[in-house]
């Protein structure tokens, strides 16, 4: 915890802040990009949502207390910003956040970035009509393998709600996937 508060030192000291800053990129990148697309499904969008996301950790940091670590803190960033973005793309549609994703989905097929098959088209079908608890918790878990304790964190509730949460989810999945 101790080099985690010297490297927040860092990227707030105006000396040391274009280093850290980078450094901040080469290790967070990748993680938050893979957990915005998972949110969001379209390549582009998540691009344009992990800029905005680098972008609010930056201007924030000032105000981070170091409650959570800030890889969390990060996420939580990442995650309300995917959700702020599909919810404002639903409204701007005229269309419900459901239909969004099922737009999403089909989308998929022809993303040059998804490497999926039929199976995970079914699969991520399976996890639209979850309720937006049940899909976050889902997809962190499955899809990103976070621990119930970091999902925690970054979505402020009990681990025992959040594996109660992965429980239902992956119940109505199975049957959404055997009925289909």
């Amino acid at each position: 915890m101790q080099e985690e508060k010297e490297f927040i030192q860092k990227l707030l000291n105006p000396k040391t802040q274009n280093d850290a800053f980078q450094q901040l990129l080469q290790d967070y990148q990748r993680p938050l990009y893979n957990h915005i697309r998972n949110i969001v499904l379209s390549h582009d969008d998540a691009d344009d949502i992990l800029q905005n996301t680098f972008i609010k950790v930056f201007q924030h940091l000032k105000n981070f207390k170091g409650d959570s670590k800030l890889f969390s803190w990060m996420y939580r960033i990442a995650t309300n910003e995917a959700l702020t973005f599909l919810n404002q793309k639903a409204k701007i549609n005229g269309i419900s956040s459901e239909t969004l994703q099922n737009k999403a989905i089909d989308n998929l097929k022809a993303d040059v970035f998804f490497d999926g098959n039929e199976i995970q088209i079914k699969l991520q079908k399976a996890i639209a009509v979850l309720p937006e608890k049940q899909q976050l918790v889902f997809k962190m878990k499955y899809f990103e393998e976070l621990k119930y304790e970091e999902i925690s964190e970054i979505l402020g509730t009990s681990v025992g709600a959040l594996k109660a949460s992965y429980h239902h989810a992956v119940k109505k999945i199975e049957a959404f996937v055997t009925a289909n």
